[in-house]
């Protein structure tokens, strides 16, 4: 099965560019990184099962690319949270602050939820995609939770 650029960048644009903004936490970077994979995609004489392939394969290139650019030196001395919230629109306002928190959870923690909650992969799936062990997924995944509710409950403390 292989699907156009044009019909796979209607399938899956948001879903990659969301998994790279969760790792890079940065729009123009995101949107290079979406653009990239597409490109790959496009050179790409690979044959893929169903759409489902082809969601995971996008997703495995566009976070290997966006994990090799967060590596580098000149990312590493530049992140900001700054515009976040305006580059992912789609969340409610009641939501920026699991939003924000989520944004600030380890890399590897962030990666696996949002990959659990937001693409509703389940924990052999991440595994596979992530080319790690479920356990490791599983304890990342708790650890996330973990960090999250003492953030969350941060916040709602302060508020008091």
């Amino acid at each position: 099965m292989q699907l156009t650029l044009q019909q796979a960048m209607e399938l899956f644009e948001l879903s990659v560019f969301r998994a790279s903004f969760y790792i890079c936490k940065n729009r123009q970077d995101a949107e290079d990184i979406c653009q990239e994979t597409f490109l790959e995609y496009h050179s790409t004489r690979k044959s893929f099962e169903d759409e489902e392939h082809l969601k995971a394969w996008l997703l495995r290139v566009s976070i290997n690319k966006s994990l090799n650019l967060s590596r580098s030196f000149w990312h590493k001395n530049r992140e900001t949270l700054e515009d976040f919230e305006e580059a992912l629109e789609q969340a409610p306002p009641e939501d920026s602050g699991l939003l924000t928190a989520v944004l600030e959870l380890p890399k590897k923690c962030r990666v696996i939820i949002h990959l659990f909650y937001y693409e509703d992969y389940s924990v052999k799936e991440i595994s596979q995609l992530l080319r790690v062990s479920e356990n490791t997924v599983k304890s990342q995944l708790h650890r996330g939770r973990m960090l999250l509710k003492e953030k969350l409950k941060e916040g709602w403390s302060d508020d008091e």
